[in-house]
């Protein structure tokens, strides 16, 4: 989901394992034993130009779109992508890779929010997503960061964020990742959706503390009309209803 995401995450996949939550007014209706799976995609500028319009048709009915990286890079497919998915009656929502080595969470949560970001009731907008995996770049898997500056850099990006929209941020990240660069931390979960992903037939063992995922992404190479190439794909841990009651913050 970074500008170098698809190769990180091809090395990633063997070890990609689950968890999720939606915030509490969610927790209720959305466990996975009982919920719907609800069909969703995940794209950045390497899906070139889509037809939206093909993707509704073909089912889809949400998707992640890459909006910023640090605080320096907007993804140029991103105006096009969000407004256009809108128009064909996708529900979306931005995503932020995180680079926790360059500058403060609040600061990367400040340019997210002011750059595609931010939130409206309109029954088609996700609160955005904070995408934390292992570094692709130079500094260490976790960012050189220690479990507790992880944490601090996490939760000062996650305050920020819902200072800035009202909203929890949702939260994209691998079990292996967030139990050795956050230390196992259980503190977002009570609050923050989680977005697992594990490219696997099963979201796996969860994040430590987390009671079930919101989102899953299951795989990295998926087809799907309107779009050339692979795509990631995913699932909502509920039906439709409940996906646009996320949105709404209802």
């Amino acid at each position: 989901m970074a500008r170098t995401r698809l190769s990180v995450r091809r090395l990633l996949a063997a070890g990609l394992a689950a968890a999720a939550t939606a915030a509490v007014a969610l927790v209720a209706t959305a466990g996975p034993a009982a919920a719907a799976t609800t069909p969703g995609i995940d794209v950045s500028r390497y899906q070139g130009s889509i037809n939206w319009t093909s993707v509704r048709n073909a089912g889809i009915q949400f998707a992640f779109i890459k909006a910023t990286e640090g605080t320096s890079y907007k993804d140029p497919n991103f105006n096009a992508n969000y407004v256009n998915a809108y128009n064909a009656g996708v529900i979306r929502g931005a995503y932020h890779f995180a680079r926790p080595n360059i500058s403060a969470g609040s600061t990367q949560a400040n340019y997210l929010a002011s750059n595609g970001g931010a939130w409206s009731a309109d029954s088609r907008t996700l609160p955005a997503a904070l995408d934390l995996e292992g570094n692709p770049y130079s500094g260490g898997y976790c960012y050189g960061l220690s479990t507790t500056g992880m944490r601090n850099w996490v939760q000062d990006f996650l305050n920020t964020y819902r200072s800035r929209t009202g909203r929890y941020a949702v939260i994209y990240t691998t079990t292996s990742w967030w139990n050795q660069c956050t230390g196992s931390w259980s503190g977002p979960w009570a609050n923050h959706p989680l977005w697992i992903a594990r490219w696997a037939s099963s979201p796996g063992t969860l994040p430590a503390g987390a009671p079930f995922y919101s989102f899953w992404q299951y795989t990295s190479t998926g087809a799907v009309s309107g779009i050339s190439g692979n795509v990631d794909r995913n699932y909502w841990n509920g039906d439709r209803s409940r996906l646009i009651a996320l949105a709404n913050n209802t």
